[in-house]
């Protein structure tokens, strides 16, 4: 191999792990309208979901390497966010920029294609980001509340790309679930600060494990109402048993608090549903057992 192929292989790689692929798993929410409004079988709509979530996915990524630029010099004192490949120096601030631009440009001119509405909302995703980049992340509380709604705008791309309407209950349970993860991570800095006394983010001196533990227990017991008063609301015209799928939303949140406050190893959802095999059987049986009772 020359030195060349080996460089450009290298910036590939580099490249890659600075879009995080592995947080597309947060994109699938993009797919719950289908999902849920029991057309995932309609091939059209599901292709026009797909290319939403490829759009979506590679602005997120743009989002991603947005963020890590101006947070150089905070992940470097993270323990793990310090091999970054901004953080680490492996990846110039130039070609960052040109990489937020490229997949900003990228993705918005995809979802045109798709749907107009889709588009805006889209655009909406990328000046709130900006805008959680620049100023809202430093504000305690708003900084989790603005993850939360990123959540909320996946709903409301899957929801533009298919024409399927949202449920009041369901846009309600994303977001409580989406705050749940995100008081988690914070959780995850304080750990880190109490630990080293180094502060991984600027906005941690708005929290303290005695609130986050508090929040985190009251989001749980809202996400579960609100998901038991979600399929009770779609149980009344598909199936009266989709109450049973309660006992997969019950025993995940279950596993979610042991790993944040027994295991305390929050820091990462993604990670978490990617690695820890409990969470995957629950989510498997969850989807199974709505499926098998929905299709």
């Amino acid at each position: 191999m020359t030195t060349i192929n080996k460089i450009n292989y290298q910036t590939i790689s580099n490249i890659i792990i600075l879009m995080r692929p592995h947080q597309y798993i947060k994109n699938l929410f993009i797919f719950t309208p289908l999902f849920f409004d029991l057309k995932i079988t309609n091939i059209p709509l599901l292709l026009n979901t797909i290319i939403a979530f490829v759009a979506f996915s590679i602005v997120a990524s743009a989002i991603y390497i947005l963020n890590d630029y101006f947070d150089i010099e905070e992940d470097k004192k993270h323990p793990i966010k310090k091999y970054r490949p901004l953080a680490s120096g492996v990846i110039p601030k130039d070609m960052a920029i040109y990489l937020v631009g490229g997949f900003i440009l990228i993705g918005l001119t995809i979802m045109s294609f798709l749907s107009i509405k889709a588009l805006y909302i889209l655009l909406g995703y990328i000046l709130l980001n900006i805008a959680y980049t620049l100023y809202l992340k430093y504000i305690a509380i708003i900084d989790i509340t603005t993850i939360a709604m990123g959540f909320i705008i996946r709903l409301f791309i899957g929801s533009a790309v298919t024409g399927i309407e949202l449920s009041s209950w369901i846009v309600l349970m994303t977001f409580l679930l989406a705050l749940f993860m995100a008081l988690a991570k914070r959780r995850d800095d304080v750990l880190i600060f109490n630990k080293t006394g180094k502060k991984m983010r600027k906005v941690i001196n708005g929290y303290n494990l005695k609130f986050l533990d508090s929040a985190m227990v009251i989001m749980a017991s809202v996400v579960i109402v609100a998901y038991t008063m979600y399929v009770n609301s779609i149980g009344r015209t598909n199936n009266e048993y989709l109450y049973l799928t309660d006992l997969f939303v019950i025993i995940g949140i279950m596993r979610y608090l042991q790993i944040t406050f027994v295991q305390e190893n929050s820091g990462s959802p993604t990670k978490i549903v990617l690695q820890d095999k409990f969470m995957q059987l629950v989510l498997i049986g969850w989807i199974s057992m709505f499926g098998v009772i929905l299709y």
